[in-house]
């Protein structure tokens, strides 16, 4: 029976000791970048001119941000599954460069193809688990030019 109970005790004794290493390898890691991560967006305002358009990510679509050490991928849907006239499917990525508070994309991937091979400049802040990116989007063959206010937050496993 002390055999078990010992047992038991070592058993636990690793899991806990290996699941703080691994909070302390995400402190690290978000210490040195804290970009890394995934993150879900909650509302994106979009300014040109004297328009402004203020979208609710948590309703009718969602979009998830996904940021490694080098890569950066987005991910948009409609929640209806496609079944009706709100369907939309947006993904992109490439890479990224950072440095301060300031996060360029370099978007090599898109499903709308005239917007790859742009880059966009966003400052960022990050308070908690909360991003917030700002920045203009100008693709002048195109002819956008617009701020771009996106709200994010971070995506806890």
């Amino acid at each position: 029976m002390k055999i078990i109970s010992l047992f038991i005790v070592v058993v636990g004794l690793c899991i806990i000791s290996c699941s703080k290493n691994k909070d302390t390898n995400t402190q690290k890691q978000y210490q040195s970048n804290p970009m890394i991560g995934t993150w879900k967006l909650i509302s994106g305002t979009t300014i040109k001119g004297k328009d402004t358009i203020i979208t609710n990510y948590t309703k009718e679509q969602e979009m998830i941000k996904i940021i490694n050490k080098t890569h950066f991928a987005f991910l948009r849907h409609d929640l209806k599954k496609g079944s009706d006239s709100t369907a939309i499917f947006v993904a992109g990525g490439g890479k990224y460069t950072l440095k301060g508070n300031t996060y360029t994309e370099h978007l090599d991937y898109c499903n709308f193809r005239a917007w790859e091979g742009n880059s966009f400049e966003l400052k960022f802040e990050i308070e908690g688990d909360t991003l917030i990116t700002k920045g203009i989007e100008k693709i002048e063959n195109l002819e956008v030019n617009h701020l771009n206010i996106e709200k994010f937050y971070r995506v806890i496993d």
